[in-house]
């Protein structure tokens, strides 16, 4: 196996690309610390990890706040005493023009998008500096590329994920460790249950399409790293 006996923190893990990505991970032998705020979504996921023989551990957190970040890095680390990978799928996304947006959806996106990466990554570095060894995956999106109305407050926090990462892996270069952006096009998850208008979600990714894609980024040997990776919908414009 691909990752056997390598401890992975997975934000986002209850569903979508963070479930998909777990799933992944699992299969291919790594020990998967599932972290969301739903402890009855991560239990589902647990669940089907444990079910076809791989291991999992639970950890319910708000990836906003700093305390629970920081008590999620030491359990894992109590529970395994190592961690080789963390990948950052926990998202929010809300669309609509600026004019009529409100500032706490504002400060929702950046608190979980931006500060939540922000904090998991520096939770997790002394543990993976120490061993000179480690990925960090974080989850971006096409929109960085690509300008969509409407999706203002979305876009700013995926902008500044990209230039987050893109400092960090410059940082911890020197110390064994890597850091990437996967940024996908619309992938078919949950998210678009609210966005109003006819959407033909067949045109979209699946989130094991992504899961694959972070895989490899996860897999790759010692002396290589994709540090950016878009991946898009071979038929749709998203």
């Amino acid at each position: 196996m691909k990752l056997a006996e390598r401890v992975a923190i997975v934000t986002g893990a209850g569903r979508g690309i963070g479930r998909a990505v777990a799933l992944a991970f699992a299969r291919e032998g790594a020990v998967v610390v599932l972290v969301a705020r739903s402890g009855r979504e991560l239990s589902a996921v647990a669940g089907e990890i444990e079910a076809a023989g791989g291991r999992a551990l639970a950890v319910p957190t708000d990836v906003r706040q700093e305390p629970a970040v920081a008590a999620l890095a030491q359990q894992a680390l109590s529970r395994h005493a190592r961690l080789d990978l963390l990948v950052n799928a926990a998202g929010v996304a809300g669309f609509g023009p600026v004019a009529e947006s409100k500032p706490d959806e504002w400060d929702q996106m950046m608190a979980v998008n931006l500060r939540g990466a922000y904090l998991c990554c520096r939770a997790v570095l002394p543990a993976m500096m120490a061993r000179r060894s480690g990925t960090i995956i974080n989850i971006g999106s096409m929109v960085t590329g690509r300008t969509l109305a409407g999706t203002a407050a979305y876009t700013a926090s995926k902008y500044g994920l990209l230039g987050f990462s893109r400092v960090l892996a410059e940082e911890l270069r020197a110390h064994g460790v890597r850091v990437g952006v996967l940024s996908a096009g619309a992938v078919d998850t949950p998210l678009w249950d609210a966005v109003p208008g006819p959407l033909d979600r067949s045109l979209m990714l699946r989130p094991e399409q992504v899961a694959e894609s972070a895989l490899l980024m996860a897999t790759l040997a010692p002396n290589a790293a994709l540090e950016e990776l878009t991946l898009m919908p071979a038929r749709g414009v998203l």
